[in-house]
């Protein structure tokens, strides 16, 4: 793009059909940072994620089915047990690639979600990125 520099994604949009419950989930359940200036967004790290409900503008609802939200915990194991505990149900055991753990799992209107922990360092070719 000629000129313009994109520096950041400003927000990640969840689809949802019920953004309150989906904020009750994200915030009560997985334990997220809640946005005290907006009632439907939240914080993984220092980045936003708005819950909106596409009908909400003409849309139809999908979830994201296909790209999972991948979720940085120290320990898979003990984060898939504590989420369990709470009632979330997980797709599959958990997996591991030789490079990182992963669990896969949904959000309550279907969005993909993974728990995820890189164990492995990154190879030297790619250690700035």
């Amino acid at each position: 793009m000629a000129g313009t520099t994109i520096t950041r994604a400003d927000f990640v949009a969840v689809p949802s059909t019920d953004w309150r419950r989906s904020r009750a989930f994200y915030v009560d359940v997985l334990g997220l940072r809640p946005d005290d200036r907006s009632q439907g967004e939240f914080w993984v790290g220092e980045q936003c994620f708005g819950i909106y409900e596409p009908t909400q503008f003409g849309l139809e609802f999908a979830p994201q089915t296909t790209a999972h939200l991948a979720l940085h915990v120290d320990d898979v194991a003990a984060a898939r047990g504590e989420l369990e505990a709470k009632g979330v149900e997980f797709d599959g055991d958990t997996f591991d690639t030789g490079v990182c753990r992963m669990a896969f799992f949904r959000d309550p209107d279907g969005n993909a979600l993974m728990l995820h922990h890189r164990y492995a360092p990154r190879d030297e070719e790619y250690a700035g990125t």
